[in-house]
């Protein structure tokens, strides 16, 4: 079962959950604050968090980042992500599609740029 998931079933379908906020929506917001917190203490350079499509399911922003730096950042992420959720009980999946049926799957968004993007009339 998913955490926070109703015990012997499924939530409503997924779709309302999507930067939603309120107990019913923004299921494990909790944990998902102490890990931005424990970021931010660590020097992770986490930039914000976001509920997603399916319950339970979050999103977080690390960078600006340049070379094997994002890499670190992105790993020491998960890193806190994964001793945060053992605190919780939670066993943590990045799975890309974690729960079976009409759920939305998983990804690691990477978002880049050069400086011919940055320039004025770039890219």
């Amino acid at each position: 079962m998913a955490f926070r998931w109703p015990k012997g079933g499924y939530p409503q379908p997924q779709g309302p959950y999507c930067c939603g906020i309120g107990a019913c929506l923004a299921l494990g917001r909790d944990l998902v604050e102490v890990h931005y917190k424990v970021c931010l203490y660590a020097g992770v350079n986490i930039g914000g968090t976001n509920a997603e499509a399916m319950p339970v399911q979050w999103e977080y922003q690390v960078g600006r980042s340049e070379g094997i730096d994002a890499a670190d950042q992105h790993w020491m992420s998960r890193y806190l992500l994964l001793r945060i959720a053992e605190e919780y009980g939670v066993r943590m999946s990045f799975h890309p599609k974690s729960i079976a049926g009409d759920w939305n799957g998983v990804g690691c968004h990477t978002n880049f740029s050069t400086l011919a993007m940055r320039e004025p009339n770039g890219i």
